[in-house]
């Protein structure tokens, strides 16, 4: 099985990455799954990393050093429900999330495999001195580690 991403959608994460940089940025995977069980997105959701904004912050961890929006990200509840409304809309589903690993290797950390969900693919761009150069797909398995997941970039839109 594959993640299928038209390299336009793989550059505009890429650039959203670079915008958001030095902070994490983060977003949605948008479309859909084929038979096969190949994941083909369609479109992607930017959204905006609130991490640190919310003294109430429900996923804050021991290692408060690391606990900024330069090495966490929160996407909005209301945002996430506007975005799986308007893929249901169009007949999308939410095949998973992106963010960004600034100054970092695009490997999930053990904040992101404590807050990942098994049915979706984790997209993590690494970006040094503000250019991305690392691009992977994760998925988690049945105990709950994290294993690469192979992305097919495509010219099509």
């Amino acid at each position: 099985m594959a993640l299928l991403v038209p390299s336009s959608l793989g550059d505009r994460m890429r650039s959203h990455a670079e915008r958001t940089y030095p902070q994490e940025c983060c977003g949605l995977l948008l479309g859909n799954i084929a038979p096969d069980g190949n994941k083909a997105i369609v479109e992607v959701w930017e959204t905006d990393n609130v991490w640190g904004e919310d003294d109430s912050e429900p996923f804050r961890d021991a290692d408060t050093e690391n606990c900024t929006a330069e090495r966490r990200y929160t996407i909005p509840p209301q945002t996430l429900l506007k975005a799986q409304k308007y893929g249901r809309d169009r007949g999308l589903q939410t095949l998973g999330f992106y963010h960004s690993h600034p100054d970092s290797v695009a490997i999930p950390s053990e904040t992101d495999r404590r807050f990942a969900w098994a049915q979706y693919s984790y997209i993590i761009i690494s970006v040094r001195q503000g250019k991305a150069i690392e691009f992977k797909s994760w998925q988690l398995d049945g105990d709950r580690h994290f294993q690469e997941e192979n992305v097919s970039m495509s010219n099509e839109q």
